[in-house]
């Protein structure tokens, strides 16, 4: 299994990378888990289609677990949905050795991550990604925030995840233009860190869009190592990891005049 390290200390972690690892994503979390009880937030999307096989694994691996669901994209990273998972969280008796789980996209790790940072001052957190901007950016590095209405992730936290579980098969459902939003942020890594990554991904854009494995596993691979790279060497964004910023700095404004609707993340990025 292609796995990635991501190096810092007490809090490093392990990147999982392999096609049908949501099958056996329980083992995983039961291995980090510091009890057995997990708190899923999951995009009601995603839950509808994937959550059978997370939920299954859960049950094998004798993990007690809730599951709350929250919008799809960035509607989800609102204060307001922010209280409620709290309210959740209270209700389903999420203590201090409970893990919260993100299940879903970019802004569902955010969300879930930023209430995991500030839930009882802190606890246990891990990235289950299923979209390709979630695999290959949102979910690797700890950073966690919503939104407000002056501006994007302004209410946010550094809070790295006990470990990180990607599954390609799960970009088979989807959507194109979600894909190639996530492919945007792929380039990038390319364009900033590593010409030759960058020469790849045009050749194989092909075998990228038309969701081949082999292709898919090399490319997250790839995108997970450089992000690792950074944040190794600068993770609280004092110098080096600002160039993950590429392109971030107008397209965050567009997100914002926008509404976060009608433009994804990396198509502003782009």
């Amino acid at each position: 299994m292609p796995t990635v390290d991501v190096a810092l200390g007490e809090r490093s972690y392990t990147i999982q990378i392999q096609p049908g690892l949501l099958e056996r994503s329980g083992d995983t979390l039961a291995a980090v888990c510091r009890s057995p009880r997990v708190a899923v937030v999951a995009q009601r999307r995603v839950w509808d289609r994937w959550g059978a096989p997370l939920e299954v694994s859960l049950q094998q691996a004798g993990l007690a677990h809730s599951v709350h669901l929250v919008p799809n994209g960035e509607g989800a990273k609102r204060i307001a949905w922010l209280q409620r998972l709290y309210a959740a969280f209270a209700a389903a008796g999420v203590d201090r050795q409970s893990t919260v789980a993100a299940f879903g996209g970019g802004a569902v790790g955010d969300l879930a991550g930023f209430a995991a940072a500030t839930w009882l001052r802190g606890v246990d957190f891990v990235q289950i990604p299923t979209t390709l901007l979630a695999q290959v950016d949102a979910s690797v590095g700890g950073k966690v925030g919503v939104n407000l209405p002056s501006g994007k992730n302004l209410a946010g936290a550094f809070w790295q995840p006990r470990a990180v579980l990607i599954d390609p098969q799960t970009l088979r459902t989807l959507p194109r233009r979600e894909l190639l939003s996530g492919l945007a942020e792929v380039i990038k890594y390319g364009i900033i860190l590593d010409a030759d990554f960058f020469e790849w991904v045009n050749e194989n854009r092909t075998a990228l869009v038309s969701l081949e494995s082999e292709a898919l596993t090399r490319a997250i691979r790839r995108s997970c190592e450089l992000k690792a790279f950074v944040v190794q060497s600068d993770e609280r964004e004092s110098g080096l990891r600002a160039i993950l910023n590429y392109g971030h700095t107008i397209g965050h404004l567009i997100e914002r005049e926008a509404g976060y609707a009608g433009i994804r993340h990396g198509e502003a990025v782009a």
